[in-house]
């Protein structure tokens, strides 16, 4: 069975779609951790993101694999090396819709992402899963939050990192990426016609989740 889980930046996908994983024992595949593993391979190695041909040369050369740790926690390999942690700041978080843009890299990395799909039942979350990646899932979300709450959100885990930023200057970044991620030409973010939209704005994750779990079991029951 395939699950998807599409939306904007900083709506909880990845927490939700990786709690959901794990209630009903599937695999959780982070698409976002991909495009993120790939930009960090970019970044250092001063790739010029002009440079098409030469980032999806270095696209085809790379390997990207995630595995999930004892405490249930994905661990982002990139060429053999653990990069959990340092896809997530903020120069990748800034640059990765320069990668996930380019629809050469794009088709590679959907080629991985469907490989997940034909060995394992998986919840995999990404912003066109649902509708490039995999169309034929057997149920879809689109997880949904105002700019504000995302901002809030997103502040919070990086004061846990020692990173300060106002929320105004976070506010405008998920809104900047939104428009980029929405006006693509390539797989841009949007909702597919059959999948269920989920404002998590005034839910706490417990709850987002425990939705799924019922539109699943009604599906089921059905």
């Amino acid at each position: 069975m395939i699950i998807t889980v599409d939306g904007p930046a900083g709506a909880g996908k990845s927490t939700i779609a990786k709690l959901l994983a794990e209630k009903l024992n599937f695999l959780y595949v982070d698409t976002g951790a991909m495009y993120r593993a790939l930009t960090l391979k970019a970044e250092n190695q001063n790739m010029d993101y002009a440079d098409i041909p030469g980032l999806v040369k270095m696209a085809e050369k790379t390997k990207i694999t995630l595995e999930k740790s004892k405490s249930c926690k994905t661990i982002v390999f990139l060429d053999g090396f653990d990069v959990s942690d340092a896809i997530r700041e903020p120069i990748i978080t800034n640059a990765v819709y320069k990668i996930a843009r380019i629809a050469e890299i794009r088709q590679i990395m959907v080629s991985w992402q469907r490989d997940y799909g034909k060995k394992h039942s998986i919840v995999m979350e990404g912003r066109d899963i649902g509708t490039v990646v995999f169309p034929q899932a057997e149920k879809k979300f689109y997880l949904d939050a105002s700019a504000q709450i995302r901002a809030k959100r997103r502040m919070l885990e990086l004061k846990e990192k020692g990173i300060d930023i106002s929320r105004e200057e976070l506010i405008t970044q998920i809104e900047e990426r939104d428009h980029k991620d929405k006006t693509r030409k390539c797989g841009p973010l949007k909702i597919a016609d059959d999948a269920i939209y989920i404002d998590s704005s005034d839910l706490d994750i417990s709850e987002v989740v425990t939705t799924m779990l019922k539109y699943l079991k009604d599906k089921h029951e059905k």
